[in-house]
């Protein structure tokens, strides 16, 4: 009996015991009702954002049904696009830290490996003067004694330059901090239109982080500021006084929108200056960019010639730097420079020709120069240019070698890349200018050569302009 009284108690006691740990359960778990419970809307009050008349409009409120579906979605894709749980913010803190180290792993290999290839090429330099010395222990002792001390010394300034540019020690730990501390304060002096000492702080920033398009292009939206230097200007200016401060060259891409910038507001003293003294590395944009404001400037279009010839020269661009030492009518100059290059192509020629038509170009390009060949034809060049706009110079050219007919004569015979034939119809163009006696010159220096024969004026079947044959 007893037995069975204490299996029943057993039983129940188990029982309780789920029971109760069901209700744990159930406490630990909030539900949903409790969790969110639901809000009562009164229909009758007004709705958040909108008066009580727009309240009751149809047109009003679903112009504030779609402001409020809009603002929904863009909430949507912020909490994609610009937020992060909380739980994974520790592993992208780890992860930069990580790169972080990295970074400043690599950067402490890279210095090494760059103190060594110093180190060899001072010693490489001191072997090569002690060859060409009298190649004693002492004078190599000395050599490298020099080296170290010299060694030391470069240190010291690099040291000091590298203090004096970065307020922050880039080695620290904290330089990414730093780095976004710096372009919160060019912010900062932007959003307040401090332009002057926002361009500064830019083109002076560490690592360069600021020195690119997408800071130029911020600087371009200020747009101008009335009774003071374009925005845009100062940043240009700063960028390049800073790499000559530090002898860290501004890329090509951003030097020449300097000098378009600089163009564009008519600073062509501010260019001339930048380019003579070497400022800034030239490119064939930049070339450009000054060749064109000679169009818009005439009173400096001699400056601007001779500065685009700078430019051209620095970048290889021969043939446009010939072309500028042409308009300026440096003719002479420019063939002295033509023949020192590899021979250009006949569509650079005629480039030249074309860009900066003269007689005197004409006769240069199709005659000797200093026992070198003519570069072009004399009769292939006029045929060329007689097609063109340009055909008044080579008609000029033709009356002024009349008067030297044997100069005409021997450049005609020797032409070996213009036929009897092409001259014939360069003398009908003579001919339909009212030029008779430049025509009447060139029919008689053909009909004198070997081979050609007149045809009798009587000869029906001959056309009036037809008097020379092969």
């Amino acid at each position: 009996m007893c037995l069975k009284w204490v299996r029943t108690i057993e039983k129940n006691s188990s029982k309780i015991e789920s029971l109760v740990e069901k209700t744990r359960m159930l406490r630990k778990t909030p539900s949903k009702a409790s969790s969110s419970p639901q809000r009562k809307i009164d229909p009758s009050q007004k709705i958040p954002g909108l008066n009580h008349k727009d309240s009751l409009d149809i047109d009003a409120l679903t112009k504030h049904l779609t402001y409020l579906q809009k603002k929904v979605k863009e909430l949507k894709e912020d909490m994609l696009t610009k937020y992060i749980p909380m739980e994974n913010a520790v592993n992208i803190e780890k992860d930069l830290e990580w790169a972080l180290g990295l970074r400043d792993e690599a950067e402490r290999e890279n210095e090494k490996l760059k103190f060594c290839f110093y180190r060899i090429t001072q010693v490489a330099n001191v072997v090569g003067i002690w060859e060409n010395s009298d190649k004693t222990i002492e004078t190599l002792q000395n050599l490298i004694s020099q080296m170290i001390e010299y060694e030391k010394l470069a240190a010291d300034v690099a040291a000091s330059s590298i203090s004096s540019v970065f307020e922050c020690d880039p080695t620290k730990s904290k330089e990414a901090e730093d780095l976004i501390e710096y372009i919160e304060r060019f912010n900062e002096l932007f959003s307040r239109r401090q332009y002057e000492a926002a361009a500064i702080y830019a083109a002076n920033c560490p690592r360069g982080i600021l020195r690119n398009e997408e800071t130029m292009d911020k600087f371009r939206a200020a747009g101008p500021v009335k009774g003071k230097v374009l925005p845009l200007l100062m940043y240009c200016e700063a960028l390049v006084n800073s790499s000559v401060a530090t002898k860290y060259p501004l890329p090509e891409n951003l030097a020449a929108e300097a000098i378009k910038c600089a163009l564009d507001e008519e600073r062509l003293d501010l260019v001339m200056h930048w380019v003579t003294l070497q400022k800034v590395t030239l490119t064939e944009a930049a070339g450009d960019a000054i060749y064109k404001y000679a169009d818009m400037d005439k009173n400096h279009r001699s400056q601007c010639f001779a500065l685009a010839q700078i430019a051209y020269s620095q970048c290889k661009m021969h043939k446009k730097a010939i072309l500028c030492m042409c308009k300026q009518g440096q003719i002479l100059g420019a063939m002295d420079y033509l023949h020192q290059l590899k021979p250009l192509s006949t569509e650079d020629y005629i480039f030249l020709l074309r860009q900066c038509p003269s007689t005197e170009l004409i006769r240069c390009l199709t005659q000797e120069w200093n026992g070198r060949p003519a570069p072009l034809s004399l009769g292939m060049t006029l045929l060329t240019l007689l097609n063109t706009e340009q055909k008044i110079y080579g008609l000029r050219l033709l009356e002024e070698l009349v008067t030297e007919q044997d100069v005409l004569e021997k450049k005609i015979v020797n032409d070996s890349e213009c036929t009897v034939e092409a001259w014939k119809h360069i003398a009908e163009i003579c001919l339909n200018t009212r030029r008779e006696k430049v025509f009447k010159v060139l029919i008689s220096i053909l009909a004198a050569q070997e081979g050609v024969v007149e045809i009798p004026a009587d000869d029906a079947d001959a056309e009036l302009m037809n008097h020379v044959f092969l």
